[in-house]
């Protein structure tokens, strides 16, 4: 029989000891790892954000879930990468940031989300829940500020909910118009841990309702009898129709019934240059002219000329995800709420066979009057665009840049007048390769964005084209990118200027008193790319332009690192929509 030396203690076992012993064997799990499980069953693959204590335990559940984890310099660049990862992907964006001024400085690019209408989910950290009130650091009210930018924002104050609580929020992204959520989770509920039958962790794809509603059908088939009846059609295709992915039906729509189709914010691209059906350079033409008019998934906001610019005497449809969008600022003769691809492909189903020779004969009229229009729009703008003058006009850069894309390059533009005129010559060739800041107007886009694209799209070019003054305010994320291997080619327009406020200044006020707070240094962007190990060059001359572009991918290409083209333009030259000070009407 044994026998109990004085040395010897009894063996007591702990809350502690138990809960180690059950991490150890998998049956418990800590509110971090049951973040990064809830992100990866619902097809999060990658995270942006910037270290802070109150988030640490996300990153270990991440490491152990393979969901890539992207740090970068500046909480809004983390944001508008997630928004831009899920315009790419389709999928819900994610970004997580520390507590007080990592929550603040991400405000921008959730806003921009919210704008925009992207499925980002923002998680952000928030002290101990007992040390609510007491003033812990970097304690804030995050929930009452996210709240006027976000679909659903909330706090979640238990371990066992964790996940529970990612996943209603994430149904919100979805739900209707897509648009960001903020979830704030407190240090100790990250922290705890508890057993895994006791958390509430939903099994992927067993927790959604479909969104791809039609809406009443009866409004379907009175939209197809619309459109079979008229003789100049035409359709505005919006932000939705590429991020809800109804880009196929929206397609088969033109071509099936013979068309014209306008396109804005990200459904630029649907379909490429050239080819039947795509307008671009007549949309006021169209919008005056046409009997009939469908807007697809854009509101009537400041861009349309809150519906203003629309006759009066056409028959005007108005499809959108969210109810309270349709006939908002303008009447309109029929509003359908619902999926944009489902919508569109049951019209086309509905009218099939419908249309009589007669009928087809005077859509093909109308689309060759509309041709002829906009190659005298294009003849136009030519004068501009081969502009030889110095310093150099922006309507040539633009051109340049349009000249220089490749079948899969992704345009991104970040900045004012320089953006605004290229959008008047830059023509991305595929669904999904034009990116801008949306309705909110935001600068600094960029390089979260091409951050995002070259993620999401590896095998693809990623081209942004800043002004000065938003390369200013994220640029040096450029180390990130190169540092997760995702280069981007960065052009710059420079005008030291903020020119596109400028303009507006110098007209009110005159020249003594309208450069003031929007006047830039002369900066040689060039060396800020060379500091980094990175290609760079600036360009002075027109005809300059597209050997530097072309030298600019080639180092790439041999790199595997970023390039920066910094091309000086005219700050004398603006967009026509900031002469006439479109904006703000």
């Amino acid at each position: 029989m044994a026998t109990v030396t004085a040395l010897q203690k009894p063996v007591t076992t702990t809350a502690e000891d138990t809960l180690k012993q059950k991490a150890r064997d998998g049956s418990v799990v800590s509110g971090g790892h049951l973040v990064a499980k809830a992100l990866k069953a619902e097809g999060v693959d990658t995270i942006f954000t910037l270290c802070g204590g109150h988030i640490i335990d996300i990153y270990d559940g991440c490491l152990d879930e393979g969901i890539r984890i992207v740090d970068v310099r500046h909480e809004q660049v983390a944001a508008h990468a997630a928004d831009g990862y899920a315009r790419q992907t389709g999928k819900l964006g994610c970004v997580v940031t520390t507590a007080g001024p990592g929550c603040t400085n991400a405000m921008t690019g959730i806003a921009t989300a919210f704008r925009s209408e992207s499925p980002v989910l923002h998680i952000g950290g928030q002290g101990a829940l007992t040390q609510h009130k007491m003033g812990s650091l970097q304690d804030l009210p995050h929930v009452d500020m996210m709240k006027p930018i976000t679909k659903f924002a909330a706090t979640v104050s238990s371990t066992e909910r964790v996940a529970d609580m990612i996943s209603m929020a994430a149904r919100e992204c979805f739900a209707g118009a897509y648009g960001p959520s903020y979830l704030e989770i407190p240090r100790d509920v990250l922290d705890r841990e508890v057993t895994i039958d006791r958390a509430v962790l939903p099994e992927s794809g067993k927790y959604r309702a479909s969104t791809k509603s039609i809406g009443d059908p009866a409004d379907i088939e009175k939209l197809a009898d619309i459109l079979v009846a008229a003789e100049r059609p035409a359709i505005l295709y919006g932000q939705q129709v590429w991020t809800g992915r109804g880009q196929e039906e929206a397609i088969a729509l033109l071509r099936g019934l013979d068309i014209p189709g306008y396109f804005n914010g990200a459904s630029r691209g649907l379909l490429p240059p050239g080819v039947p059906h795509h307008f671009d350079r007549t949309r006021s033409l169209a919008f005056a002219k046409a009997d009939v008019l469908v807007i697809v998934g854009t509101p009537f906001d400041f861009r349309m000329g809150y519906g203003k610019r629309i006759s009066k005497d056409l028959k005007l449809i108005q499809i959108d995800m969210d109810y309270r969008t349709v006939g908002k600022n303008r009447d309109i003769d029929l509003g359908l709420v619902g999926d944009p691809g489902a919508i569109l492909g049951a019209v086309l189903q509905a009218a099939s066979g419908r249309m009589d020779k007669g009928k087809r004969q005077l859509r093909q009229q109308w689309m060759k009057m509309l041709s002829d229009a906009e190659v005298v729009a294009t003849e136009k703008l030519m004068p501009l665009f081969l502009s030889n003058q110095t310093p150099i006009h922006p309507y040539r850069v633009a051109y340049e840049l349009n000249e220089f894309l490749g079948e899969d390059t992704i345009y991104i533009g970040d900045g004012g007048d320089v953006v605004t005129i290229s959008a008047q010559a830059v023509r991305p060739r595929g669904p999904g390769q034009w990116m801008d800041p949306g309705a909110l107007g935001s600068l600094g886009v960029g390089t979260g964005f091409a951050l995002a694209a070259k993620l999401a799209n590896p095998n693809k070019e990623v081209l942004c084209y800043y002004g000065d003054g938003s390369f200013g305010m994220t640029g040096f994320d450029m180390e990130t990118a190169d540092r997760f291997g995702a280069p981007y080619l960065a052009v710059i327009g420079n005008n030291s200027s903020m020119n596109q406020i400028r303009y507006g200044q110098v007209a009110k006020y005159g020249e003594e008193r309208g450069n003031v707070g929007n006047k830039l240094g002369d900066v040689a962007f060039s060396k800020f790319a060379q500091m980094l190990g990175n290609h760079g060059e600036e360009v002075r001359d027109p005809n300059e332009i597209q050997p530097a572009l072309r030298r600019a991918r080639e180092a790439m290409a041999k790199t595997g690192r970023s390039a920066l083209v910094n091309i000086w333009v005219d700050p004398d030259e603006y967009a026509p929509g900031t002469k006439n000070q479109t904006m703000y009407k």
